[in-house]
Order: C-alpha cells, then sequence, then structure tokens
C-alpha cells in the first residue's frame, strides 16, 4: 500500500490524498488499524509508522476532532486528516467492499466540502 499526495488534480484547486496499491489483505489490515486504534483506543494513527504503508511525497496522520473538518495541512507534506467518531465509523463501513473481495474500484472516504479528498484506491486510479 502506498500513499502519496496529488495537488490541484483536477485545474480546480482540489487536491488528493491517495492510498493506493494494495490488496484485500492490506485493506482489512487498514481498516483493523482505524478500528483498533482510534475507533477502540481513541488514539492517532500515523500512517508513516505504519509498516504495509509506503509514503511517497507525504504523510498522513488520522485522529478524532470534535467536528469533521477532512484532511487539512499547512505545508503539502504532513497532512492531518481529523474527523469525528462517527466519521471514523462511515469510513470503516467505507473500506468494507475492499475487505470482502478484490476489487479494481475506488472511494473517497469522507464527504467533506474540503479542498482536500481522501481516496482510497487499489489500482491508483480514479
Amino acid at each position: 500500500m502506498e500513499l502519496d499526495y496529488i495537488e490541484n488534480v483536477n485545474g480546480l484547486d482540489e487536491n488528493i490524498v491517495r492510498l493506493y496499491n494494495f490488496k484485500k489483505a492490506e485493506a482489512i489490515l487498514f481498516r483493523d488499524l482505524i478500528i483498533d486504534t482510534i475507533i477502540n483506543k481513541r488514539q492517532k494513527l500515523d500512517l508513516s509508522q505504519v509498516d504495509f504503508i509506503s509514503p511517497r511525497n507525504c504523510n498522513l496522520i488520522l485522529g478524532l476532532f470534535k467536528s469533521d473538518e477532512g484532511i487539512l495541512t499547512q505545508d503539502n507534506k504532513n497532512f492531518f486528516c481529523i474527523l469525528t467518531l462517527e466519521g471514523f465509523e462511515n469510513m470503516v463501513k467505507l473500506l468494507e467492499s475492499f475487505c470482502i473481495k478484490e476489487t479494481r474500484s475506488y472511494q473517497y472516504l469522507y464527504d467533506i466540502d474540503n479542498p482536500t479528498d481522501f481516496l482510497f484506491s487499489p489500482s491508483a486510479s480514479w
């Protein structure tokens, strides 16, 4: 599984932080990490510390917040995905189809009016 940032992906100043290039087994590991670390233990999840994720040009830290803000950054290298507990529970639901069977589809992991989307894509495309 790889992590990267694509700036101005569509010419409309919209950006993507993308987790891609993975199989079902890694999708299950990622889903379980969110459940265990964020939902159950209420701790931050730093993706640079996850052995099966290879950061390419950025890092992403997932953490709980009092409102769903999505992905924020100050330097386009270090990103923070801050969501409510309900936001992360919804993310887990969105990950489920990738944990059931191999697929080439993709999924945005939240629907927030924010310039940076979080894309989950096994084949790297959207």
